[in-house]
């Protein structure tokens, strides 16, 4: 890792990062880390209740930039966000290029124009933590999350900064992973998850046929509703614009371990593992050890902060750099979320 970037994860430089002016007045905004001695969420706070968030990050761009790059996620509070539309409008000032939801494994409602609910899990279930579309060739650089409805009690997105989470994880365990990178196996239309064909926006065997060929994702058709992928694909990444390493997968997420051990035991006795919904793998092919998915788990632990959700909050993330998750939740919760800016390694 380079000097320049350990600097973005040290609690000393925040005076240092903070030193940067923002283009806008500072009464109208307040700004500082929401937690001490920890650089991220960046708290972005609005002293007036009538502020545009649409404005304010077309009047500052540059300065969300800087901050998103060293921060890895600015959360937007007291700003006037009412309804939908006001967040979709402050999601395409953040996320110019939107990105559609392709090889979804989440059932979420697709609200039009970029803009979706958070993912639709049962209330009493938590979620772990994960980077958006880690396993898809092209993946969305930026997301954004905003609280329309406050869940009563719970509910909070926690968030992981996965610079830290490499640095946490075990050299050899990282140099195998470098080494051999990580193959996600999906089985769609068992029953268990989304069908093939919600998961690629098509009711065409053959246009999944291109895209799994044009996506580097081996494709077995097994009947007419059941398909079975395989992809390999790198589990540590340099960010594309600051050339931090940072854990990007969803090794440990799809792991059979994070099964609850009652259900896995029951899946595997009747199916098989290599029918579950989705299996991770070393990228030869090789079982990952469990230990070594607690581990990396331990490691996303150590790095995670929580808040709860205010209306009208507009968390705004660098996919790169942070992962998300869901904590459960009692009583009625509305996130909506945008991604887009989709990048890709050659």
């Amino acid at each position: 890792m380079t000097e320049q970037a350990q600097t973005y994860n040290t609690a000393p430089e925040l005076p240092q990062l903070l030193s940067r002016n923002l283009t806008v007045s500072e009464d109208l905004v307040s700004i500082r880390p929401m937690f001490k001695d920890n650089i991220f969420p960046l708290l972005i706070e609005a002293q007036q209740a009538s502020s545009n968030p649409t404005t304010w990050l077309e009047e500052n761009s540059s300065d969300v930039t800087y901050h998103l790059n060293n921060h890895g996620a600015l959360l937007l509070r007291g700003f006037d966000i009412e309804n939908e539309e006001d967040f979709r409008r402050a999601a395409a000032e953040f996320i110019p290029t939107l990105a559609q939801y392709m090889e979804g494994a989440t059932p979420r409602t697709d609200l039009g124009k970029g803009t979706y609910t958070s993912t639709e899990f049962p209330n009493e279930l938590s979620i772990a933590q994960h980077n958006e579309l880690s396993y898809v060739k092209r993946w969305p650089m930026k997301i954004a999350f905003c609280c329309m409805i406050a869940a009563t009690e719970g509910g909070a997105t926690p968030i992981t900064d996965v610079r830290q989470v490499y640095n946490f994880i075990d050299k050899n365990i990282r140099e195998k992973f470098e080494r051999l990178g990580w193959m996600l196996v999906r089985n769609y239309g068992n029953g268990l998850g989304p069908t093939w064909q919600k998961a690629f926006n098509t009711d065409d065997i053959e246009q999944v046929k291109t895209y799994c060929k044009e996506s580097d994702i081996e494709l077995e058709i097994l009947s007419e509703q059941q398909i079975r992928t395989r992809q390999i694909r790198p589990a540590i990444h340099s960010h594309i614009h600051t050339n931090e390493s940072v854990w990007f997968n969803h090794a440990a997420f799809w792991h059979p371990s994070s099964l609850c051990p009652i259900i896995r035991k029951e899946l595997v006795s009747q199916f098989g593992e290599n029918a579950l919904t989705y299996n991770t793998l070393y990228g030869n092919g090789t079982v990952i050890p469990d230990d070594v998915i607690t581990h990396i788990n331990q490691a996303y632990e150590k790095a995670t902060v929580a808040f709860p959700w205010q209306k009208g909050d507009l968390l705004l993330m660098d996919n790169m750099l942070i992962s998300h998750g869901r904590d459960p939740f009692k009583g009625e919760r509305r996130v909506l979320v945008s991604m887009g800016e989709p990048v890709s390694h050659s």
